[in-house]
């Protein structure tokens, strides 16, 4: 399902952390290097996901079990860490405060994200783990700027002098944090950074990642009209590849990488997609965009538009041809994609459509 190369006999068996395996971008990511023929150690914050994310692992390939191990370890203790990491030749840092898991206060989410990284940081530099790929965000590259007609790159840095929303800024200080302490203090340890524009694709199991919300309210039909804003997309499979990309390839290390598709589609255009793609499974996706004007207005009060403020109006094009001229990368178009999750979401009846 995935597209890394596979191991060769003559390929070193590697040992690889994932962090957070429960999630949407971590767990392709462990299915990603397993089907590669690394080893998998994998973190959670709660011990009773395991059979979930194994189930779902097995159902997406076929790897032995003793290649997988999954541990207990939380980014807001130390706990654990040193044990996670301990005989890793890399680790793939994709564990992160979620829309999901929003701490109290913009405060609380920048210092669960820096101190997370930092922590990770340390005990994989202790371990003399070689790399550590972190998963940033676009969010830490194309926010706080003026309107461009250029498409954003890894040189981009997200203005925190402007009003980032705090989600923003938590990845944007987190990996300047990240970037810091391995020039500072990582005694050799390399790093690389992968920064996901919207993520799309197939989900492994009945889970409800926050990414997918968009998709999953359109098929919903849970607004009669789409915001107006655009930005680029890639699929969760493509993320995962440049991952590994990043982990192994030479010249990964020390750079920044964006995941992006192609160019930026406005949601609108993602819904009449969804519609072409899906036909009368897609029949409540709404294919109008409410005008900008009307939008600045409801987002005063409808707590969905609220959150969605900071889009409004804009366009957050991304290129991801550093990638794809430097390490190969090559992303599925998003015309498929967007049928893929479609199909996921309706068949493990996250949503049902018609």
């Amino acid at each position: 399902m995935t597209r890394t190369s596979p191991r060769t006999p003559d390929t070193p068996r590697t040992q690889v952390l994932v962090t957070g395996g429960s999630g949407f971008i971590a767990s392709w990511c462990v299915l990603a290097l397993l089907e590669a023929g690394h080893d998998v150690r994998t973190t959670v914050r709660d011990a009773g996901r395991e059979p979930a994310l194994r189930d779902s692992l097995h159902a997406a390939t076929d790897f032995d079990d003793a290649r997988l191990t999954v541990v207990r370890a939380d980014l807001r203790a130390d706990d654990g860490w040193a044990d996670a990491v301990a005989g890793c030749d890399y680790v793939l840092h994709v564990a992160s405060p979620t829309l999901r898991t929003v701490p109290d206060s913009a405060e609380e989410m920048v210092a669960a994200a820096r101190d997370g990284v930092l922590r990770v940081l340390r005990a994989a530099r202790d371990a003399k783990v070689r790399r550590v790929v972190l998963t940033s965000a676009f969010g830490a590259v194309g926010y706080g700027h003026p309107p461009r007609t250029a498409p954003f790159t890894e040189e981009d840095w997200t203005n925190l002098d402007a009003a980032v929303p705090p989600y923003q800024r938590s990845k944007t200080l987190a990996e300047r944090a990240a970037w810091q302490f391995v020039a500072e203090e990582g005694g050799g340890m390399e790093l690389a950074a992968v920064h996901p524009v919207a993520v799309i694709g197939p989900v492994l199991g009945p889970d409800d990642p926050p990414s997918l919300r968009a998709v999953r309210g359109m098929l919903d039909g849970a607004a009669p009209m789409c915001p107006p804003f655009a930005t680029s997309w890639v699929d969760v499979r493509d993320v995962a590849d440049l991952h590994v990309r990043a982990m192994t390839d030479p010249a990964a290390a020390g750079g920044r990488w964006l995941a992006s598709a192609g160019r930026s589609l406005r949601l609108v255009e993602v819904a009449r997609m969804l519609r072409e793609q899906c036909g009368e499974r897609a029949a409540k996706v709404p294919t109008r965009e409410l005008p900008l004007p009307v939008a600045r207005l409801l987002s005063r009060f409808e707590p969905k538009l609220r959150a969605l403020r900071p889009q409004l109006g804009q366009d957050f094009d991304a290129t991801g041809a550093k990638a794809e001229r430097l390490l190969g990368w090559r992303p599925r178009p998003i015309g498929r994609t967007l049928a893929d999750t479609a199909d996921s979401l309706l068949a493990h009846g996250v949503v049902r459509g018609g």
